[in-house]
């Protein structure tokens, strides 16, 4: 099966893709295409080439970590075409394929899916405070840094449960229903895929010499400044 044929599979580049007239209505509204190297109708043109060495280098690439999946794009599109979906079925394979470690976007898939899957499974929160580490993400500002410091007083102020028992805001997720978010991680996939991206990751880290928490820091702080248009 090439690469094409493995696309037509997924789902979301069926609903996405139907007749793209190749108009540049989804990058005119494109949020992400305004500031990156974006260009959205390019990739659909890329796509239905069905061209497998283009498909390929464009797994490879930063261009399909830029889009924001904000759907912009299917609300303008004369055809009901939805590029959003498009990108999100190209992740997938360039997860599946490991092509993910080919770019430099592509690399912070790593310390997403750890920080982002890890705070679903062991607290059931997508964002959690206890495990933003402020030291990764200084542009929030001094004043998020003091936050971070005093949570429980400031949560306590605003009439936050925080890590209580009962109901209430970032309350305590009891360990029986993050098992079965557990359990539909494994069902579906999600799982195997997290694997898959630890697996991709140690591999392109020993490639470039690096531990793998530097390697995580790297791809969090690292930018090569090559991502916006000048």
């Amino acid at each position: 099966m090439n690469l094409y044929e493995e696309l037509c599979k997924d789902y979301r580049f069926r609903e996405g893709l139907h007749t793209c007239i190749n108009c540049g209505t989804c990058t005119a509204i494109c949020p992400a295409a305004e500031f990156y190297r974006y260009d959205p109708r390019k990739i659909v043109d890329i796509v239905q080439r069905k061209n497998e060495g283009e498909i390929e280098a464009l797994l490879k690439s930063d261009t399909i970590w830029y889009c924001g999946e904000c759907m912009s794009c299917s609300t303008r599109c004369p055809r009901t075409n939805t590029p959003g979906l498009v990108i999100m079925a190209l992740r997938a394979m360039s997860i599946r394929h490991g092509y993910f470690t080919a770019s430099e976007k592509g690399r912070q898939v790593y310390p997403l899916t750890k920080m982002l899957t890890g705070n679903i499974l062991n607290y059931g929160y997508c964002v959690y405070p206890e495990t933003f580490d402020w030291k990764y993400h200084q542009e929030s500002g001094p004043v998020f840094k003091w936050h971070l410091e005093h949570l429980k007083d400031d949560f306590e102020r605003i009439g936050a449960n925080y890590q209580g028992t009962g109901p209430g805001v970032l309350r305590k997720i009891p360990q029986a229903d993050r098992d079965e978010l557990k359990a539909i991680f494994d069902e579906t996939g999600a799982t195997d895929q997290i694997n898959l991206v630890e697996m991709c990751s140690k591999a392109k880290a020993e490639e470039m010499g690096m531990t793998m928490e530097e390697y995580r820091k790297h791809t969090l702080e690292y930018n090569s400044g090559n991502d916006f248009d000048k």
